[in-house]
């Protein structure tokens, strides 16, 4: 919240001067602003800050701009900068919609500057910390301790037969899926596997995806809600693009699913491996399609210790609508599939966007007692969070 904040308190300043340069008046232009954050979870906070523009600093516009990006350098790459991105467009095509686009263009060329700097400062996510590479390997404990920590995680949720599909990891099959669907299962959800072997992450499983999407849809005769960890991730977000639909809503478990294209991993060299080019050479297009936000609900579970997947890849934008989640847990990448943590909070995430309701991030018990470290920090930064809301000014 502290960062939103920083963000928020000089991106207010920025929105209103683009208002006023094209010839609105203070009051219009923050009215203006105003109707941009209708869907931002931030909503009342932010309306604080608008209200506290009192002045017209369009002529210091390109002043305003460059301590925008600075901010935005300063607290790093950030998903939810496509929510500036998109807020900045709405207020310049709200002004210059039906009048001579040639008249607008020092607004379009502030608006392009911002986007360059703003893909400049997300290509600089860095590699997981060799530290986190190195803890992969205790996904053989996560592995080994689902099977007794699994008699233990609550079973309350009511699946009420709704489908699920579930795609499983890079060089992973459908055994990679397992507990997840069986837990799913046991709730009284309809999982369904996704039966094309290991996933190796190309674009030609996309139309045999596509057809089993429509058959289980045709099925149910309902909208299906599709769970992918780690690359399966990938094809729930293009499948949500392509036919939301047909898509109820998207989970994904330690997914990159934005970025991709400029995202390091110490996997690439692997990755290039088993394909015999480079990723972007093939698959330009494929990953192109993971940049759009879809239009259903999206909840994104991650971990900060992943060893593989830079988690800031693994977040989608909180900013830009109140139904799309982000959801930290504690563990492994290669553990995710047996961590049960991350079976709580998918079948909590499910239900709860399927009933209307706001997710609620929850973790076993079990969970608490073995990395207390880790929810004591998480509970104080809640609590944190929680204070700082009221006093947003």
């Amino acid at each position: 919240m502290e960062e939103t904040q920083i963000t928020y308190k000089i991106f207010t300043r920025l929105a209103v001067a683009l208002g006023t340069l094209n010839g609105l008046t203070i009051r219009e232009a923050k009215k203006l602003v105003g109707l941009q954050f209708k869907q931002h979870p931030c909503q009342k906070e932010i309306k604080v800050l608008i209200k506290n523009v009192k002045k017209d600093e369009h002529e210091i516009i390109e002043h305003l701009l460059d301590e925008m990006i600075l901010v935005c350098d300063e607290l790093g790459p950030n998903r939810d900068y496509i929510t500036l991105i998109k807020i900045l467009e709405n207020i310049g095509n709200s002004i210059s919609k039906g009048h001579d686009q040639n008249e607008y263009k020092y607004t379009n060329s502030i608006l392009d500057r911002f986007k360059k700097e703003i893909t400049i400062i997300n290509k600089k996510i860095p590699i997981p910390p060799l530290f986190n590479m190195m803890m992969e390997s205790r996904s053989l404990i996560e592995w080994s301790s689902i099977y007794c920590l699994y008699p233990f995680i609550p079973k309350r949720i009511k699946g009420k037969g709704k489908p699920v599909l579930l795609i499983p990891p890079y060089l992973g099959d459908d055994f990679s899926t397992s507990f997840v669907r069986k837990y799913l299962k046991s709730l009284g959800f309809a999982t369904y596997k996704w039966d094309l072997g290991f996933n190796m992450v190309k674009a030609h499983y996309i139309p045999r995806l596509e057809e089993k999407l429509a058959d289980i849809y045709q099925q149910h005769q309902e909208k299906v809600s599709i769970v992918g960890w780690s690359g399966g991730g990938i094809f729930a977000k293009i499948m949500a693009n392509r036919h939301p639909s047909q898509v109820e809503q998207i989970l994904t478990i330690g997914s990159p699913i934005w970025g991709v294209m400029d995202m390091k991993t110490p996997v690439y060299g692997l990755l290039e491996f088993f394909r015999g080019k480079s990723l972007k050479e093939r698959n330009e297009r494929f990953l192109a399609e993971l940049e759009p936000i879809p239009t259903v609900p999206v909840t994104c579970i991650y971990t900060k210790t992943d060893g593989l997947v830079p988690w800031k890849h693994c977040m989608e934008a909180e900013t830009f609508r109140k139904n799309i989640k982000n959801i930290e847990v504690y563990g492994s990448h290669s553990g995710m599939g047996a961590n049960a943590s991350v079976l709580l909070t998918t079948a909590n995430a499910l239900s709860a966007n399927l009933n209307g309701k706001e997710i609620q991030e929850v973790s076993a018990n079990i969970e608490r007692f073995l990395y207390p470290h880790f929810w004591n920090k998480a509970r104080k930064a809640l609590q944190t969070k929680k204070a700082i809301l009221p006093v947003i000014k």
